[in-house]
């Protein structure tokens, strides 16, 4: 099976000296559970995404859209954008903060990677922004 992502974000997390209100974590611990590891996988694809975040998977379940809320289309046009900047600043550590972008991601544009890969990336780059107060294109992640 083809792996198209693996994001080892796990020990990285910046943290805002004056946060007053955190917008995505369900709690204090920064420690990952198996609640905390996405894992999809497609034989109809041959294709799988790993997340392993601190705090993605409750915020999957219980903040982001619904599954459907967004066309593939959208998914992937808004993924396309969101990958070609995660993969700028993954390749210019001495821009970038070295540990927030470990890996390039994989995602050719061409590919049909299936809804459930497209939608998972997607929240998964809406939690980054969120979480980190980051923005890696110029549409605002909003949930």
């Amino acid at each position: 099976m083809k792996t198209l992502l693996y994001m080892l974000l796990a020990l990285t997390v910046l943290v805002s000296c004056n946060t007053t209100q955190d917008v995505v974590s369900n709690s204090s611990s920064e420690t990952i559970n198996e609640e905390d590891t996405i894992k999809i996988t497609s034989d109809e694809t041959e294709y799988e995404i790993i997340i392993m975040e601190p705090g993605f998977g409750y915020w999957l379940k219980s903040t982001a859209k619904p599954e459907g809320y967004y066309s593939q289309q959208y998914l992937e046009t808004r993924n396309r954008l969101l990958v070609n900047e995660w993969n700028l600043r993954a390749t210019q550590p001495n821009l970038y903060n070295p540990d927030m972008y470990l890996f390039p991601i994989d995602y050719n544009s061409t590919t049909d990677y299936g809804y459930d890969v497209n939608y998972k990336l997607y929240n998964y780059f809406v939690y980054f922004q969120l979480k980190n107060k980051i923005r890696l294109s110029n549409f605002i992640p909003r949930i």
